[in-house]
């Protein structure tokens, strides 16, 4: 009958799922009410760290800031990339190894051009 088709596949996921969510739950409600409730002023200060904030909350930031992260992103993608290619290094051959090369080639450019605009200098 069309409609009534459940997938037994699908059974360990949604019963994982079920559990974990329980899980999460009774862990969140234990905590609400074991924890320890003693509030202070210093305490009750952003951050928890005792001390007054310094400068509006909403300030701007430098574009710089935001450059970096983005490169640490590519950068990091590139690692992620070439890990499992290093991992079968061996049975890929020279095509794999000429697409690698490429591959970090590309990256090569993309950080020059980076570091010939100013992204990595801090004034």
């Amino acid at each position: 009958m069309p409609g009534t088709y459940i997938p037994a596949d699908y059974l360990p996921v949604l019963i994982m799922f079920i559990v974990a969510s329980c899980f999460g739950l009774v862990m969140l409600t234990v905590g609400t009410i074991f924890r320890l409730r003693r509030p202070y002023p210093e305490k009750l200060l952003p951050y928890e760290s005792g001390m007054a904030p310094v400068g509006e909350p909403r300030q701007r930031f430098d574009v710089k800031f935001y450059i970096i992260a983005m490169l640490f992103v590519v950068f990091d993608v590139e690692a992620v990339f070439l890990y499992p290619w290093a991992v079968v290094y061996g049975k890929l051959g020279l095509y794999a190894v000429v697409e690698m090369f490429l591959f970090i080639a590309i990256l090569l450019v993309g950080y020059v051009y980076a570091w010939k605009r100013g992204a990595f200098e801090w004034e």
